[in-house]
Formats: structure tokens, C-alpha cells, sequence
């Protein structure tokens, strides 16, 4: 009370709103999140008690999936103020496909996410802002700066796990190859071959065993391999995906061999990353420029120059002060 009656009006606003705004945001996340009373717990232990060592567990993965059901059912109405034409549709739907989303509602829950973000972002900096500069030009700044930057965070983020991704499978494509030509050359065709990669490559290339086992799924509905195989590059935006699927498509048109295709393939792509790996050798001596100037110019400066400039102090100083 008396720290209520001490402080100005100026500030008891922003703390007012601060403090309003701090618990609908803590009721709304307990709505999302709300746990079951400690006596139906207990209730549902006795019911069950295997379920008392994975209680921890449970509850997490009931959170999470409250937390998914309520932003699915909220996506919708989050999404309406970021509406896109059709050709953005596209473009944005193909970049959640190439960054492993690749649901049907994806492009919504995305558009809500950064209606979310934003959103929140909003409040935090809102209420942070008016509690330390009050009502003013700097305070709206670094509002908007903030929700701004909140807006674009899913943008950033998308785009690190798409190209994360691509070179996820640019560097385990050769090695899939190569497991490829021996399956063929073992007698297998194409499709039980790249079953097999998909189930050998599991633990050491995930997303390359995933694509190829959504493409023998797809070849399992009755879908033509033709088709499979252009979706497949243009599913991952992985050029040496896309000419791989093209020089199968060929092969398998003209009757050649695939497996001295694949071989071409995996020789091209490995000379391919040699040339990458030189190329990011030359430029090292030019990228140490910098922080050589920078950094270790001026200590090598210092300790090379500095005895010999304070020399230099001591006895010239002491003779000009003497010939003034």
C-alpha cells in the first residue's frame, strides 16, 4: 500500500498494464495446458498402476498434444489476417515441403504460428516497454521493432531447416547411390532397391530413407514411377535430386542401364562436392583477411611497436621540454 502511494502516476499505468497483461497471457496458457486435479490423478493411478512410473511422461505428451489440438482449432481464425493469393499459397506450400512439412494444413498452422508470434512478441514487448518508458515515440519503437522482428522469426527459422535440410540430403545422396548400384547389380530393380536403401539408410541418412520410402508408398498406390520419381525432386528442391530423377525416367524409357546411370550419377555428385571442399579452401586465405587485420595486426603492432615507442617517449619528451 504504501509503495502503491509512493509511486507516480506515470509509472502505477505501465505496472497496471504490465501486471493485466501478464495474467490473461498466464490464464490463456492455463487453459491450454490445464492438468487434471491431484485426486483424479491419484484416482486414475490406483485404476491403473503401470501408468504411475509414465506419469511424467503422459503428462508431457498430453500438453503437447492439447497445445497442438488448440492451435489447430485456433489456425484458422489466427491465419485470416495473412491471407495469400494462390501463387503464394504455392511458393509458401512448396517451401514447407522442402523444410519436411508436408501436411495439408501446414500453410495455415505456419500463417498462425506467425500471427502468434507476432502477437506475443507484441505483449512482451508492450508491457516491458511501458513499464520502463511509459507512454512514448522511443517506447512504440521498440515495439514495433520487436513485434516485427517476432513476425519474421518463423521466416528465418523455415528457411534454416528447408536449406538444413538440402544439405542433409546433398551429402548423404552419394552414399544412397552407391547402395543403389549394388542393390541393382544384385538382381533387384529399381523399386525393391530403393526399399532397401530406405530401410538400410535409417540411422545414418533419416531424411533421404524417408523420401525414398513416401516414393515406395507412392509406387505402392499405383502411382507410374515417372511421376514418383519428378515428385521426389521437386518434393525436395534438391537439384541432384531433380537430375537423378531425370536420368532414371530416361533410363527406365530407353531401357538402358540404370545402374551404370547411377553410377554416373554418384561419380558426377562426388566430384561435385570435391569441387565445393576446394572451393571453400581458397576462399579461406581471403576470410582470415579480417580477422587477422582486426584481431591479431594490432596485438603483433602492440608488442612489436610499443617498447620501442615508449623509448622514444622517455628521451625525446625530457629534450623538447628542455630546448622550450
Amino acid at each position: 500500500m504504501l509503495l502503491a502511494l509512493s509511486l507516480s502516476p506515470q509509472l502505477l499505468i505501465p505496472l497496471a498494464t504490465f501486471i493485466a497483461i501478464g495474467a490473461v497471457a498466464w490464464i490463456v496458457l492455463e487453459m491450454m495446458t490445464g492438468e487434471k486435479a491431484r485426486a483424479e490423478q491419484r484416482l486414475d493411478e490406483m485404476r491403473d498402476p503401470k501408468r504411475k512410473n509414465g506419469r511424467a511422461d503422459d503428462r508431457e505428451q498430453k500438453k503437447s498434444e492439447a497445445i497442438s489440438r488448440v492451435l489447430q482449432r485456433a489456425s484458422p481464425t489466427l491465419a485470416k489476417p495473412l491471407q495469400m493469393n494462390a501463387s503464394q499459397l504455392g511458393k509458401l506450400r512448396q517451401e514447407l515441403v522442402e523444410a519436411g512439412f508436408r501436411s495439408e494444413s501446414a500453410p495455415t498452422t505456419y500463417l498462425a504460428v506467425r500471427t502468434l508470434c507476432a502477437g506475443l512478441f507484441l505483449i512482451l514487448a508492450g508491457g516491458v516497454s511501458l513499464f520502463m518508458y511509459g507512454f512514448t515515440s522511443a517506447a512504440g519503437f521498440r515495439i514495433f521493432f520487436v513485434t516485427a522482428v517476432g513476425f519474421y522469426l518463423p521466416v528465418l527459422v523455415l528457411k534454416f531447416l528447408g536449406n538444413r535440410r538440402k544439405q542433409q540430403i546433398f551429402l548423404g545422396l552419394p552414399d544412397a547411390l552407391d547402395l543403389l548400384v549394388v542393390c541393382v547389380e544384385a538382381g533387384l530393380g529399381l523399386d525393391q532397391a530403393m526399399r532397401k536403401v530406405s530401410d538400410e539408410m535409417k540411422n545414418s541418412y533419416r531424411i533421404i530413407a524417408d523420401e525414398f520410402g513416401l516414393c515406395n508408398l507412392h509406387l505402392q498406390m499405383g502411382r507410374a514411377r515417372g511421376q514418383v520419381l519428378q515428385d521426389l525432386g521437386a518434393r525436395t528442391g534438391v537439384d541432384d535430386l531433380r537430375a537423378l530423377a531425370s536420368i532414371l525416367i530416361q533410363a527406365d524409357k530407353f531401357g538402358s542401364s540404370i545402374a551404370n546411370a547411377l553410377r554416373v550419377q554418384s561419380d558426377s555428385m562426388r566430384i561435385r562436392r570435391q569441387q565445393i571442399a576446394e572451393e571453400k579452401a581458397a576462399k579461406t586465405a581471403v576470410k582470415l583477411i579480417f580477422p587477422l587485420v582486426l584481431f591479431i595486426f594490432p596485438g603483433i603492432f602492440v608488442v612489436l611497436v610499443g617498447p620501442a615507442g615508449i623509448q622514444m617517449a622517455r628521451d625525446m619528451f625530457p629534450m623538447m621540454g628542455g630546448g622550450q
